[in-house]
């Protein structure tokens, strides 16, 4: 992988495809995914999707992952932090949501309550909360980490995590978890000094929550100054979400307003950031995202599926992005 800090026009990586052979024994993508569409398995897949794919029928269960004959290996990365800053963690009650949620604010080194910084708004998958939005880190953590070889650490910014749902963060009849994070969340950052303009906001998430990094981007552009999304979950249609995930979208209208490949020009000239395993069975839906996305989009499509070794091989290129552009 290409350094994560080049500039917007660079492509990351080459975009790598796996052997399409069907030797007995080998797994790839294409049988994957027919193996996994109308499914029925019940085993939970990578811990921050939690029942995402496998208990709608998108994966088979993590044995067979685990036989795909190295597709998954992802070579987990050498982590190294700053002494942590403060971290705070309470709940509110979302009106856009009709219940109490709870989040978690994590610090740069050297920052706490009081300090005024741009803000990243760090997105969970399916089945999550705010305690694990991130694959393997906490909010302090992420914001306190060491990229590259040489030790650098992040430009200054913080990191919340809200809890919402499993509705795809767009909004559902009596539970609008969008409404929440821009109504709601982000306010209240703000009267704490976080993405208070002129410091600007950013979004980052991981499947489920990738899609709702891009789709938030997209709808509040003057908001919303950066996106990275990792293994996105994306579809091309409402049927196929429906055959999926029965409770993304709310009805086909909500998933034409609410489609990330149809909205994607409102990302023009915006930093925009998506990374993808080529053994994803969502990499379609990605790729039919990276054509329509406007020119100057980093993207990297590199060996991986959509599983945690992935997401958070992921988290520090993608963090070292939005530090970059939140804090330049």
């Amino acid at each position: 992988m290409a350094d994560p800090t080049t500039g917007d026009g660079d492509r990351e990586a080459e975009r790598t495809t796996a052997s399409t052979g069907s030797e007995p024994g080998t797994w790839n993508r294409r049988r994957f995914l027919k193996l996994g569409v109308g499914a029925a398995g019940l085993v939970v897949v990578a811990g921050v999707t939690g029942w995402e794919l496998v208990s709608h029928g998108v994966l088979p269960g993590q044995q067979t992952l685990d036989q795909l004959d190295g597709a998954c290996s992802v070579a987990s990365p050498a982590l190294a932090y700053a002494p942590l800053g403060d971290s705070m963690t309470s709940t509110f009650y979302s009106s856009a949501r009709n219940r109490t949620v709870g989040y978690t604010i994590g610090y740069p080194p050297g920052h706490g309550a009081g300090s005024v910084l741009p803000l990243v708004i760090m997105l969970h998958g399916f089945g999550g909360n705010h305690t694990d939005a991130l694959s393997g880190m906490s909010p302090a953590q992420a914001v306190a980490l060491r990229v590259g070889g040489h030790g650098l650490a992040l430009a200054p910014m913080a990191m919340v995590t809200v809890d919402g749902g499993g509705g795809y963060w767009n909004p559902h009849p009596g539970d609008d978890p969008m409404g929440m994070v821009i109504d709601e969340l982000i306010p209240l950052c703000q009267r704490l000094g976080l993405g208070r303009p002129p410091q600007r906001i950013g979004t980052m998430g991981i499947s489920m929550g990738g899609y709702g990094a891009i789709i938030l981007a997209e709808k509040y552009p003057d908001l919303i100054s950066a996106v990275a999304a990792i293994s996105p979950a994306i579809w091309t249609s409402y049927n196929q979400a429906q055959s999926a995930n029965a409770g993304a979208y709310a009805s086909p209208e909500a998933f034409r307003t609410y489609d990330a490949v149809t909205h994607a020009n409102a990302l023009v000239g915006k930093p925009v950031r998506v990374a993808t395993g080529d053994q994803d069975p969502f990499h379609p839906g990605v790729e039919a995202l990276i054509q329509a996305l406007p020119p100057g989009a980093v993207v990297d499509v590199s060996p991986g599926c959509h599983t945690d070794p992935f997401f958070l091989s992921q988290e520090p290129p993608s963090l070292a992005f939005l530090a970059q552009r939140l804090t330049d």
